[in-house]
């Protein structure tokens, strides 16, 4: 089967979100997603439903959902009823609605969650789609699924309605981008090998972006050329060689940079530092960087945002064979750098230490790098928080501030002074790859990457825990790839050009 590559306008398998200024109980709709804020508190939310929701036992504890017939309660003939806080966030908002409407029958859905502003109306908007979400690519049963999810509409009340359209409007946009991000995660890794990944990345540009976006695309003798011998490093233990795909959106007008690299191994096993098999299961999800970066780059320029956007996509697949990279070997980067490797399982380092080299050449404003890159971040932060390290306390911060609006949850790690020593006690090259100690793994990878950016502004987010949810759905993440960093990077644009 064939990797997805790409979708026209508005993805056809999400739903499309209208708004209306409609009561809930009077929304004509199939289905009505109701939200009751508080177990006690007096706002009016359970009214014409509180008999049910008491026969039911409804507390309104956290993502609390129960549905019950509407019967002559409202005008929908099914009421989905979730719980939210008395004063709930966009956070609270957006995954609500997703629990909302994974619970919903089929048919026209109404979504009250009584938002205050914008903001809450763009969340529910990106809580529905996200929540609709579904990976069937490979499930000869999805073809009983209707072609189109049917209407969903959210209830607002508040003023500048054409302003709320707007923004829904482009939330469309970036759920389109997680939506495709998590396509390529959740796609098997024989099936996105990396040239096919680069050819998937072309073709989704040219679909999404057009003529505003230009893509260049450096195979393995490309490479060699131009001095990666990083990923070419990381790459040749395999039968399918190396990629490099660049993507370049400048529109007239803009006054800043922003650099994006991407982590792109489709599969990682580990090469002669070989995982073992159980942890081998999920590492189709290693190119989920990539996928971040690409997706979030072509969601900037079909926004239409006032910033140059350049986007590396370093592609590779790390795997054992007579021609693989031996732990011993020196490498020479693309800035000139020698590099000894000493563990072939800390290969996403090398991939991207070339990646930021390219980007830092062309002298942007900021770079951020994002990678599934360290098991030790999983341990530090767990499974849904991604860790974000930096230049400097400023950059840090920008990308917490954005990842906050966002709704992705991100925490600031140092990179200190004995670490960044760390990598430079090598006896044989510049820098050492691998962590001579068994602790810190997270800040060493990061110490490293720093390397290679010189005195550019810089953020590394270590995605390895969010990246991929092997458990039930919550909120608005689904099983399998969630798309994590898509909307932090889209909001990070956004912040730069307010």
């Amino acid at each position: 089967m064939a990797a997805p590559t790409g979708n026209s306008t508005v993805r056809p398998d999400l739903p499309t979100v209208s708004l209306s200024t409609a009561q809930p109980l009077t929304a004509k709709a199939d289905v009505l997603v109701l939200g009751i804020r508080g177990a006690s508190a007096g706002n009016g939310d359970r009214e014409g439903v509180a008999d049910a929701l008491d026969l039911l036992g409804f507390t309104g504890k956290d993502d609390e959902v129960v549905v019950f017939p509407a019967g002559d309660r409202a005008a929908a003939g099914v009421i989905v009823a979730v719980a939210l806080p008395a004063e709930p966030s966009g956070s609270d908002l957006r995954a609500a609605a997703a629990r909302g409407v994974r619970r919903a029958p089929k048919g026209s859905v109404a979504v009250a969650l009584h938002p205050a502003s914008i903001e809450d109306t763009v969340a529910i908007a990106e809580g529905v789609r996200l929540g609709r979400y579904r990976f069937t690519a490979y499930q000869s049963s999805a073809s009983d699924e209707p072609a189109a999810p049917a209407e969903h509409v959210v209830l607002s009340s508040f003023a500048r309605q054409s302003a709320a359209a707007r923004a829904v409007e482009d939330a469309q946009a970036v759920t389109d981008a997680v939506a495709q991000a998590r396509d390529w995660v959740n796609t098997p890794p024989g099936d996105l090998r990396p040239p096919t990944f680069a050819d998937a990345i072309s073709a989704l540009a040219a679909d999404v972006a057009g003529a505003k976006v230009k893509v260049e695309v450096w195979d393995e003798k490309r490479l060699g050329k131009e001095g990666c011998g990083g990923i070419l490093a990381v790459g040749r233990g395999s039968e399918t060689p190396p990629r490099l795909v660049t993507l370049t959106y400048a529109p007239r007008g803009a006054k800043q940079h922003l650099a994006l690299v991407g982590k792109g191994i489709t599969f990682d096993s580990g090469g002669l530092s070989i995982k073992t098999g159980p942890g081998m299961s999920t590492m189709k999800i290693d190119m989920a960087g990539a996928a971040a970066v690409v997706t979030a780059m072509l969601a900037i320029a079909k926004l239409g945002l006032p910033i140059k956007v350049t986007a590396y996509a370093c592609l590779a697949e790390n795997m054992p064979s007579g021609t693989a990279t031996r732990p011993g070997d020196v490498l020479t980067m693309r800035n000139g750098s020698t590099v000894e490797v000493l563990n072939t399982d800390a290969e996403g380092r090398l991939v991207l230490g070339d990646g930021l080299a390219l980007a830092t050449e062309t002298m942007p404003d900021l770079i951020v790098d994002v990678a599934t890159l360290t098991g030790a971040c999983v341990v530090a932060l767990g499974e849904r928080t991604s860790g974000i390290l930096g230049s400097d306390d400023a950059t840090v911060e920008r990308l917490a501030s954005a990842s906050t609006t966002a709704g992705e949850p991100m925490w600031p790690l140092p990179i200190p002074t004995e670490i960044t020593a760390a990598v430079k006690t090598s006896k044989i090259a510049d820098l050492r790859q691998h962590n001579p100690k068994p602790y810190g793994g997270t800040l060493f990878a990061a110490a490293f990457l720093r390397e290679f950016v010189g005195e550019v502004p810089w953020a590394h987010l270590d995605i390895a825990g969010p990246s991929f949810n092997d458990g039930a759905p919550y909120g608005e993440i689904p099983n399998g790839g969630t798309g994590v960093a898509v909307r932090t990077l889209v909001q990070l644009a956004r912040d730069l050009t307010a």
